[in-house]
């Protein structure tokens, strides 16, 4: 019998749970990664991109011939790109100048018009002028759609109904911690979620980047993409996250290299950084703790960056580390914050100055059903 799919869009999801013998010591926890490179678009983003879009068909928000505009520093972008491609609309994306030249390359394969945004916002990132003129063009563009994966509460609710019981089922329901980067609240606070309403004693670690505020403290500009932003995203309920860590640059950077040369996996700088948390917390722990460790995406799009020895020197970092001395360097981390629910830092205001779309208000209005979170999800029994 021929096995065929209908649509690439048929292979999201799905994704494996991946050990890393040679970083990982027998006597410690069991570190899992959660590698969402094999998503057909390359990244985690696959999964909340094509629900948002596939909920906005069945609500007449998106309609044939209809043009898709999003914010993005590339993952989201090159996702919602491999779907306007398959299903037949136009796609713009907006991304700035930390964006690589592969992933505008991709966006671009796909058939996305693509417009650079360089004007920094008042946190030293480019996130509130990307999304101001995103929300611009959705306005003026006749039969627009913005996704506005920072603003729509779908996009966490991905996470929940998919990524979430995937990671409970695979590890046989046997998982002590979740670790997973901020991005824009939806990987993390969907899963968190399910978690702590199915598995409340799994422990919710959220990993940022040094410079950006979802966890409070001062915002400024950092180097890893896709990480980060300059308030707590509505996506993220921080009462359901245990305990945060923010990671440098150079740790990140330094640690997807690493474990490229070590365990054969590629990874990209959000990556990197949960990863070396995920050392860490496996330090403390015996080998019957599992700790699953979301990555996000493959190393691909960061060569001419992240395993570019050339542009490493340029940003003044080390180019080379050993596995010794990156789990010593693990070991060293120390919390951001063992309470992230104090550090909160929500903008309700930013709805209005950002100007977020109708389409998104509405959207969110049916997700904030007290009841709709538990429809037809199983609680699993050991």
């Amino acid at each position: 019998m021929v096995n065929v799919i209908t649509s690439i869009l048929k292979t999201i999801g799905k994704t494996p749970l991946i050990t890393i013998p040679n970083s990982n010591k027998t006597d410690e926890g069991q570190v899992l990664f959660k590698y969402e490179r094999n998503n057909p678009g390359g990244s985690i983003k696959d999964r909340p991109a094509i629900y948002i879009i596939e909920e906005a068909e069945q609500r007449g928000l998106l309609k044939p011939g209809g043009t898709i505009i999003e914010s993005s520093s590339g993952n989201f972008g090159i996702s919602l790109a491999m779907i306007g491609a398959a299903k037949g609309y136009h796609v713009i994306i907006l991304v700035d100048p930390k964006t690589t030249s592969t992933n505008v390359a991709l966006l671009k394969c796909f058939g996305a018009e693509v417009i650079v945004v360089t004007e920094q916002d008042d946190c030293g990132s480019y996130h509130k002028t990307r999304i101001s003129l995103a929300n611009k063009l959705a306005r003026e563009i006749k039969n627009a759609f913005r996704p506005d994966q920072c603003f729509n509460l779908l996009n966490s609710e991905a996470h929940y109904k998919s990524t979430a019981r995937e990671i409970i089922e695979d590890c046989a329901n046997k998982i002590t911690t979740f670790i997973a980067a901020v991005s824009t609240g939806g990987q993390l606070g969907g899963i968190s979620k399910y978690l702590k309403t199915f598995r409340p004693e799994v422990r919710i670690i959220g990993v940022d980047a040094v410079g950006s505020a979802v966890f409070g403290g001062n915002a400024h500009s950092y180097r890893i993409p896709g990480i980060g932003l300059g308030w707590t995203p509505d996506n993220l309920t921080m009462e359901y996250i245990d305990c945060a860590y923010k990671i440098t640059d150079e740790q990140a950077f330094l640690t997807a290299r690493a474990l490229a040369r070590n365990e054969g996996i590629l990874m990209g700088p959000s990556g990197g950084a949960c990863a070396l948390v995920a050392l860490k917390v496996a330090q403390n722990l015996t080998p019957e703790n599992r700790v699953v460790c979301m990555i996000s995406d493959g190393g691909e799009r960061y060569i001419q960056t992240l395993f570019n020895d050339e542009w490493m020197k340029q940003q003044g970092f080390t180019t080379t580390v050993d596995i010794e001395t990156l789990r010593a360097m693990a070991r060293q981390l120390q919390p951001w914050s063992t309470c992230p629910a104090t550090c909160a830092n929500y903008r309700p205001d930013l709805n209005q100055s950002l100007e977020v779309p109708d389409t998104t208000l509405r959207m969110n209005a049916e997700v904030r059903n007290p009841g709709f979170y538990n429809q037809g999800i199983p609680i699993f029994i050991d």
